[in-house]
C-alpha cells in the first residue's frame, strides 16, 4: 500500500448572505460564508485526528458585482485551512422602493476537500 496523499472532497454546503442597506458586498459575503459554516460540523477531524489547516477550501461567491467582494476579507471568515476564493457574476440585488438603493444578496460555496492516503480515497 501507497501513503501518497491525495486530495478527496468531503463537503459541499451553501449559504446565503445580504447586506439589507449598506450594500457591501463584502458583508454581504461573510454572512453567506458564515451561514454555509452554520450548517456544518466537520466532527471527523477530532474523531479521527485530523488537523483541521490541512483542509483545503474552494470558496466560490456569486455577485452582481463581483469585482466589489475582499476576498482576502471573506477569507478570514473561515478559521481552518487554505482557503480558494473566487467571485462569479450572479447572486442577487433588489431594489428597495423606499431607500432607492438595492438588497445586496450574495451566494456562497464551499467544497471541502482533505489529503487522505491514496488508498483510503479510493474507498
Amino acid at each position: 500500500m501507497s501513503d501518497q496523499k491525495t486530495l478527496k472532497r468531503i463537503m459541499l454546503e451553501m449559504g446565503t448572505g445580504n447586506a439589507l442597506h449598506s450594500m457591501d458586498y463584502t458583508r454581504a459575503a461573510i454572512r453567506a460564508v458564515e451561514d454555509a459554516t452554520r450548517h456544518s460540523s466537520l466532527t471527523m477531524f477530532r474523531s479521527l485526528g485530523i488537523d483541521p489547516d490541512t483542509m483545503q477550501i474552494e470558496l466560490t461567491l456569486a455577485a452582481r458585482e463581483p469585482e466589489k467582494i475582499n476576498l482576502d476579507a471573506v477569507s478570514k471568515a473561515l478559521p481552518y485551512g487554505t482557503v480558494i476564493p473566487k467571485a462569479v457574476k450572479g447572486g442577487l440585488n433588489v431594489m428597495d422602493e423606499t431607500s432607492g438603493h438595492p438588497v445586496v444578496i450574495v451566494n456562497a460555496g464551499l467544497v471541502v476537500r482533505v489529503p487522505l492516503c491514496s488508498a483510503c480515497a479510493a474507498v
